[in-house]
């Protein structure tokens, strides 16, 4: 044999001797009455028979002795050493201890004790050290079945035969979330007082003590209060609880709430208002104070929050059109009808506001945002606008849309004001006229377009013009330069002629005037010097008519006056007249006279 391995082969087999040695101590020390009980354990003693005395035998429908009876034994041994328990008496088994990890609870069930009082469910807790005194437990009336205490995590010294442990993780509530709690035991709720829940209970530590809760006449079912965030021993027997997230009211909002709990309160919004009932917290009914933007512990199952926003709210009558607080999905595009007989479509948007005070009366009197558009928001806009659209025909109103738009705002917030809704603003937004009618507009308009086209496009030809004419007049600016200083030269020129011509005839103008001047006086004598010899002879000639016969003087000075004029005084033919052979002197001189004039 391998040298190496030989002091372990002895070390095992010294090992192996002292444990046989040890199961004969301890079968030699149970011979006389002597029994060992580890330390991580607790014996189960049942006493096989007993010889002597009055309680010989168990009671009916027990199964644990209390006093020395045949059978399984209230007691159990502690670790150690035990007497007198000898083997043909007693039969011992040794049990570990009920060990409960942390985040764990345990719950008991009693297979022993007094029956249940009628109408409950679980047994009464009762003094006995954690279970861990059987005695102390059936002693001071402890009840068969589940019991309504816990163990704690920890390790438990409990009879077995007794008690039946079974371990269940403890209610851990994370952060921001609550326990929404039913209990199945307690007293029944009023019957008639319209109550849902039971009202919060004093002193049961957050439902973890059963039996106080019990005690101070909890109710059964589901409780107004809720567990908050944290770690709960409840005994799932007696308590079920529900996590749920807390109730958050977001930014630009307030909640208001409906109580269905609590006591009935009295209305404190007086009496002019009259469309629901309001309440101060804590009563049932509807709070007159609503909550500010943040999280709340609101049992959801007994208490409703309408959300109520209290920033300006959008609302789109538009079909395919909606907001993401969803409180238009509903809402389409308003049908209307004009005056001439049209139908087309318009849409709308209205911009509400609701102040933080009149949240609650605005959920008093509807129940919720979306009946106040339901039943307000939509058929008050909507009649509105059919019944503008009636006074005016489809074209006259696109025309007048601003005009529209005005009155429609003052209208629909002269209305909200009685709901206690305040209209920021009304806009009307897309009009969607008859294709008919549409195209008689597009037509229009474009013809009017074109026109617009046609007049830019003249203004640009006249403006071209002007620019031709800018720059024809800028290329021949050096000629007409020129032809400027051509003229100055010329007029320049003419302006010398005139002066020298000016002065010539100045000149022969004044020679005139003395030529006329003499001849004027050259005339005035010779005027003088005939008018003289004139008197003279006419003198002469008075003084010889005298003595002629004045006919025949008449001839004599036509006759000398036509023998001066050179004419002659015999015709080349003489015409005879009067039906005679010939005429008179007179005649035949003004014969010669009318003949000379014509050639």
């Amino acid at each position: 044999m391998n040298q190496d391995l030989f002091p372990l082969v002895g070390w095992g087999a010294v090992a192996l001797v002292v444990l046989i040695a040890l199961m004969a101590y301890k079968k030699v020390l149970r011979l006389f009455g002597l029994f060992i009980v580890p330390e991580d354990s607790v014996a189960i003693v049942t006493k096989k028979f007993v010889l002597f005395g009055a309680h010989k035998t168990l009671p009916d429908g027990r199964i644990i002795a209390l006093n020395g009876e045949a059978g399984i034994q209230a007691d159990t041994l502690a670790p150690g050493l035990h007497w007198w328990l000898w083997p043909w008496q007693y039969a011992t088994t040794l049990q570990r201890f009920v060990v409960l990890p942390e985040g764990s609870i345990g719950i008991v069930e009693a297979k022993d004790g007094a029956p249940i009082a009628v109408g409950r469910v679980l047994g009464k807790r009762v003094p006995c050290d954690s279970f861990q005194n059987a005695r102390a437990f059936l002693a001071n009336g402890g009840e068969r079945g589940p019991q309504m205490a816990v163990i704690p995590p920890g390790s438990y010294r409990i009879n077995t035969t007794l008690f039946s442990i079974r371990s269940c993780p403890a209610v851990e509530i994370p952060a921001d979330r609550i326990g929404i709690v039913e209990t199945m035991e307690g007293v029944p709720l009023r019957t008639g007082s319209g109550d849902i829940a039971g009202p919060v209970i004093e002193g049961h530590n957050s439902f973890q003590d059963a039996q106080a809760f019990v005690d101070h006449r909890g109710c059964k079912g589901l409780q107004e209060e809720v567990l908050l965030p944290g770690r709960y021993f409840i005994n799932p027997k007696f308590a079920s609880v529900e996590v749920v997230d807390m109730t958050v009211v977001p930014i630009a909002q307030v909640g208001v709430v409906i109580s269905y709990v609590g006591s009935l309160g009295e209305d404190v919004t007086g009496a002019a208002f009259k469309h629901g009932n309001m309440v101060v917290k804590g009563q049932r009914g509807v709070w007159v104070d609503p909550l500010d933007p943040g999280k709340y512990p609101i049992n959801h199952r007994t208490t409703k929050l309408e959300m109520v926003p209290t920033a300006n709210v959008v609302l789109n009558w538009a079909t395919g059109k909606t907001e993401a607080h969803k409180l238009d999905e509903r809402l389409s595009s308003i049908t209307v009808r004009s005056q001439d007989g049209f139908t087309f479509n318009l849409d709308v948007s209205q911009i509400i506001h609701i102040p933080r005070n009149a949240a609650p009366k605005v959920i008093a009197r509807f129940g919720s945002m979306a009946n106040l558009v339901t039943q307000v928001l939509e058929p008050t806009i909507g009649n509105y606008f059919r019944n503008a659209a009636q006074k005016s025909d489809v074209i006259d109103f696109l025309k007048e849309r601003v005009s529209r738009q005005s009155e429609a705002r003052a209208a629909i917030t002269a209305a909200l004001s009685e709901y206690d809704v305040g209209a920021v603003d009304t806009l009307i937004g897309d009009i969607v006229p008859p294709e008919a009618l549409m195209k008689t507009l597009t037509d229009r308009k474009l013809a009017e377009q074109e026109k617009v086209t046609y007049d830019t496009q003249r203004a640009a030809q006249e403006v071209r013009k002007q620019l031709a004419q800018a720059q024809a007049q800028a290329d021949t600016q050096p000629s007409v330069v020129n032809a400027e200083r051509q003229v100055e030269i010329a007029t320049f020129e003419a302006q010398t002629k005139i002066k020298k011509a000016e002065g010539d005839a100045r000149s022969k103008q004044i020679n005139a005037e003395v030529d006329a001047r003499v001849l004027l006086l050259v005339g005035e004598a010779e005027g003088k010097k005939v008018t003289a010899v004139g008197n003279a002879e006419a003198e002469v000639l008075k003084r010889k008519g005298e003595a002629i016969n004045p006919g025949n003087y008449a001839t004599i000075e036509v006759a000398r006056a036509l023998a001066g004029s050179g004419m002659k005084l015999v015709p080349d033919v003489v015409a005879g007249g009067n039906g005679g052979g010939g005429g008179t002197l007179v005649d035949v001189l003004l014969a010669q006279l009318i003949t000379k004039k014509g050639s």
